[in-house]
């Protein structure tokens, strides 16, 4: 039975506010990142800016995640009511912004998202010598997403646009049942005016869940590589925190959006499925971003107190020019001690035990009640600051 308009209004703010809480913390993170790019530009900090390099992709992580949640605004049956703002606009158009959603946010937004985290991830694989977070990587990046985001795109397009004509003609191929390629279905408000309720093509949902599954299984992979060189308990945590979540909840996802075809929209099963499969999205995104672009630069914004450390331990200068900014768990244990109970952490370097050259490993979290080194785990000597005085 359809539900009162209660339910799907209450749904609907509670929608907004939490994306635009989202939104917030979107820019709040951006404005961080500037903060941090402006800080060790002015305060000489330059071995930081490496760790400032992928600035770029994070803001575009955030923007895509931002899309994301306007999108889900925009399918809401609250803003077609009467009064409201797509209210003004007659059936046809209001089942077009349906379609555009199933294509911007199924098709696009939501791939790009999940194509810049695992990016993201892969660069902390690269060699160091490949200049892994130059400006030149953030431009092969972007272009990299909008590539592998391309073939999605398309196949949802032909879906809102071929999927009407699969549900004509005597033919059995013909005879798709209409939740296969439906994007929107009628309903009437108080005043007898015709309004369009989004839903979501069964196949277009079997589209994203073969991404869903390309991406996880790629997750999967990528996540047992950075663990291998991880460390540090806190460090480990926060990879499995990432990975599991997103290879948990971008599935069932997909796996809401199915059952939605069930249901009608304004009935109780739609409304429950559609508000728990953006909840799903909606934690994907948060988690990413404090993952992927908060925790880094909060990270490498407290090795602001390594240079008195690395005065007092008086480093040997042999290796000033020789030796990457990496962590020594002996300075860490000098930082927790100096500290106080203050939050220390730091990004590091990991070395292979079958190759020479180090992976960066860049998502890192330690606290003073987190800093342990496994036994047998190799103590990485660390470069001292270098300080510029510019003009």
């Amino acid at each position: 039975m359809p539900l009162t308009r209660f339910v799907p209004d209450a749904l609907g703010v509670v929608t907004i506010c939490l994306v635009t809480l989202l939104v917030l913390l979107g820019l709040f993170c951006i404005l961080y990142l500037f903060y941090f790019r402006s800080h060790i530009r002015n305060q000489g900090f330059i071995q930081l800016g490496y760790f400032s390099g992928p600035w770029i992709i994070r803001i575009t992580f955030i923007l895509f995640a931002i899309l994301c949640g306007f999108g889900e605004i925009i399918r809401l049956s609250l803003l077609r009511q009467q009064g409201r703002v797509l209210n003004a606009l007659n059936w046809k158009w209001q089942e077009t912004v349906c379609k555009c959603y199933i294509v911007s946010n199924l098709g696009f937004t939501e791939p790009c998202l999940f194509l810049t985290l695992v990016f993201l991830l892969r660069a902390s694989l690269q060699k160091s010598e490949s200049s892994t977070f130059s400006q030149k990587w953030n431009g092969k990046t972007a272009v990299y997403v909008l590539l592998y985001c391309l073939p999605m795109f398309l196949f949802q397009l032909i879906v809102i646009l071929l999927g009407p004509h699969f549900n004509k003609g005597e033919s059995l191929a013909n005879k798709l049942p209409h939740y296969f390629t439906r994007t929107a279905a009628r309903s009437k408000t108080t005043d007898q005016h015709h309004i369009a309720l989004c839903t979501y093509p069964l196949l277009s949902t079997i589209l994203l869940g073969l991404f869903a599954t390309v991406i996880t299984t790629y997750l999967f992979l990528l996540g047992r590589r950075i663990l291998n060189l991880v460390i540090n308990k806190g460090l480990q945590k926060r990879v499995y925190t990432l990975i599991f979540s997103i290879s948990g909840f971008l599935p069932l996802r997909v796996l809401f959006l199915g059952l939605s075809v069930l249901s009608r929209p304004e009935h109780l099963p739609f409304e429950a499925l559609a508000f728990c499969a953006f909840l799903s999205l909606l934690y994907c995104a948060g988690v990413g971003i404090f993952m992927l672009v908060y925790y880094p630069v909060a990270d490498s914004l407290a090795l602001r107190s390594l240079p008195d450390v690395e005065t007092r331990r008086n480093i040997s200068d042999e290796h000033n020019d020789t030796l990457p900014l990496i962590a020594n768990q002996s300075c860490l244990e000098e930082i927790e001690e100096s500290s106080a109970g203050k939050w220390e952490s730091i990004s590091f370097r990991a070395m292979e035990r079958d190759d020479s050259s180090g992976a960066f490993v860049e998502l890192s979290l330690l606290s003073p009640s987190q800093l342990f080194t496994p036994p047998g785990s190799p103590r990485w000597p660390v470069l001292p600051p270098i300080h510029v005085h510019g003009p």
